[in-house]
C-alpha cells in the first residue's frame, strides 16, 4: 500500500494530445499530455521519410576547403605512372 500523502494522483486515461486532436489515452501523473510528433504523423512510420543526399554534402565539404581539388590532382598524376 502506498504511503498517504507523498504520491502523485495517478490518471489512467490521460490523453495524448496532437494539433489539437486526442490521438491516444496512457496512464501518466497528468490529465493531459500534450505532443508535437506521434507515431501517426512522424514521416519514418507514415512511410514519407525523405531521403537525405550525403554524396553531395560531402561533396560540397570537400569543394569548400579545397580537397577535392587535391584528391583529383593525385588521381590524376598516379594515371600518368
Amino acid at each position: 500500500m502506498p504511503k498517504p500523502g507523498i504520491h502523485p494522483k495517478w490518471y489512467g486515461e490521460a490523453k495524448v494530445i496532437c494539433n489539437g486532436e486526442v490521438v491516444t489515452t496512457v496512464g501518466s501523473t497528468r490529465p493531459e499530455i500534450h505532443v508535437e510528433v506521434w507515431s501517426g504523423n512522424h514521416p519514418f512510420y507514415t512511410g514519407t521519410q525523405k531521403i537525405i543526399d550525403t554524396e553531395g554534402r560531402v561533396d560540397r565539404f570537400l569543394r569548400k576547403y579545397g580537397m577535392l581539388e587535391a584528391e583529383d590532382e593525385q588521381a590524376a598524376d598516379a594515371q600518368e605512372k
